[in-house]
């Protein structure tokens, strides 16, 4: 009798301790439901890459990275703050920046994202890594980047802390699940 308690007891430390694997990593939220994924195109952050081209002037167009300020160095102008905004709206604040210094004189300029930031996945994968982002990139598609599941990861569930987010995630893996630019996958360890 005295065997089986502390064999009970034993058992429930265990738990315990296997309760807050994942407070390491900060704070989950248990079970999420899965949310539709965001228009990644509505509002651009650091590290994306865009495509800014100014018609009939070569010289200003290019690849721009959006910087940790939040803003997008041109020549000839200040800063454009591009972070939080739309790719339409950093077009509207670049031709007022050219047209309103008198530089140019009614500028056309398009805005389009070369690169997204990466989606980051660790934890029970062969290679932790970034994984460049596309359209329509899931959990189960970012693992296989990363190398696929190790033979301890867990198939059941997956955490994500989403970008901007300070608390992870757990949701499950019975159904795709999409990812957003910057988002960071962990993929648990199976205890049994």
């Amino acid at each position: 009798m005295l065997n089986k308690i502390i064999s009970l007891s034993a058992i429930f430390a265990i738990g315990l301790q296997l309760g807050g694997c994942y407070a390491e990593y900060g704070p989950v939220v248990t079970d999420s439901v899965p949310v539709a994924p965001l228009n990644v195109a509505s509002r651009l952050q650091t590290g994306d890459q865009l495509k800014i081209i100014v018609f009939g002037e070569e010289a200003l167009s290019g690849i721009y990275d959006i910087s940790p300020a939040g803003t997008v160095s041109m020549p000839l102008i200040p800063p454009i703050v591009a972070v939080g905004r739309t790719r339409a709206e950093v077009e509207s604040a670049i031709t007022r920046a050219y047209a309103g210094g008198k530089i140019l004189q009614e500028p056309k300029v398009t805005v389009s994202v070369v690169t997204y930031r990466p989606v980051y996945v660790f934890g029970e994968v062969t290679r932790p890594s970034a994984v460049v982002y596309a359209s329509g990139l899931d959990v189960l598609s970012a693992v296989a980047a990363a190398g696929g599941f190790t033979y301890r990861a867990s198939r059941d569930t997956v955490l994500i802390r989403h970008s901007g987010e300070q608390v992870w995630q757990r949701y499950s893996l019975a159904a795709p699940l999409a990812l957003e630019p910057g988002d960071v996958v962990r993929i648990p360890e199976r205890y049994f």
